[in-house]
C-alpha cells in the first residue's frame, strides 16, 4: 500500500481557544467543506467531539453517486491536536491530523493527512493525481472559507 501525504498550514487571527471551539465542534465540518461535494452528516452529533466518536456522512466527490463515509475521532489532546481516521469510505486509509499552536497575532493551524487509494496498482496509478488535486481543492476551499471568518494575522516582518 502506497501512502500519500498532505499538509497544509493556515494562520487565523484568532486565540486558541476559539480556534478549539470552533474546529471541536463537529457541526463546523459542513461549514468548512466545498459545497460541490454534496457533504451530507446523516448521524446525530454532540456538542463536542470525544474520542471515539464516530460521524457517518455521504459525500459526492466526483459527482453523482452519494459515497457514504464514517469516521472515527481516535485521539483528542484540548486544545492542540484531534485525529480523525476513516473506518469506512471512498480511500483504502485515511489519517488526518489537526494541529494548533498559537502564533503571533493568533493561531497556526496544521493539517497533516495520510491517505492511500483502494484498488489495483494501475487503477490507483490513473487516480492518484486527479485525487490529490481534489485534497488540494478541498483544502484551498477550507483555507479560503476559514480566512473569511476569523482573518489571518498580519504577515511576519523579518
Amino acid at each position: 500500500m502506497r501512502l500519500e501525504r498532505f499538509a497544509a498550514v493556515q494562520r487565523l487571527a484568532v486565540g486558541l481557544e476559539e480556534a478549539w471551539a470552533f474546529f471541536s465542534d463537529p457541526r463546523n465540518l459542513a461549514v468548512i467543506t466545498p459545497p460541490w461535494l454534496d457533504f451530507r452528516i446523516l448521524s446525530p452529533l454532540p456538542p463536542r467531539m470525544h474520542p471515539g466518536m464516530i460521524v457517518e456522512y455521504t459525500v459526492r466527490p466526483f459527482g453523482g453517486v452519494p459515497v457514504r463515509w464514517v469516521t472515527e475521532i481516535t485521539h483528542v489532546v484540548e486544545p492542540v491536536l484531534f485525529v480523525d481516521e476513516q473506518r469506512f469510505g471512498p480511500y483504502r486509509f485515511w489519517h488526518h491530523q489537526h494541529h494548533f499552536r498559537p502564533c503571533d497575532g493568533g493561531v497556526e493551524m496544521e493539517d497533516v493527512v495520510h491517505y492511500a487509494l483502494p484498488g489495483r496498482l494501475a487503477g490507483r496509478a490513473l487516480a492518484g493525481a486527479l485525487v490529490r488535486r481534489r485534497v488540494a481543492a478541498i483544502f484551498a476551499y477550507r483555507r479560503r472559507v476559514l480566512a473569511e471568518r476569523f482573518g489571518e494575522p498580519p504577515a511576519r516582518s523579518t
